[in-house]
């Protein structure tokens, strides 16, 4: 704040002090700055949590593909030899 002091008139001396100060502009920019750094920081963390989330849903979906994939193996092994009518299981 700075402040200007101007003398008017001759003898009787009359002083006006003038106060200039920053109306607030640079405080409101700062704090939406702030705000906006704030908000980026929460999406940034959540998108990261929301890979991690997807991530692990996709392996336990594999992991029950692979579970059924083994057990339609396992079926047509044993339609095959029921077909071929041999009925032992193959030595691998």
């Amino acid at each position: 704040m700075s402040d200007e002091v101007t003398k008017v008139g001759g003898e009787p001396s009359t002083v006006i002090i003038e106060r200039r100060g920053g109306s607030g502009a640079g405080l409101l920019i700062a704090v939406i700055l702030l705000v906006a750094v704030a908000i980026g920081g929460v999406y940034l963390f959540t998108q990261g949590k929301n890979d991690a989330i997807r991530t692990e849903a996709i392996s336990d979906a594999a992991k029950g593909v692979e579970g059924a994939a083994d057990k339609v193996g396992d079926a047509a092994d044993r339609a095959g030899d029921a077909i071929s009518g041999s009925g032992e299981k193959k030595k691998e």
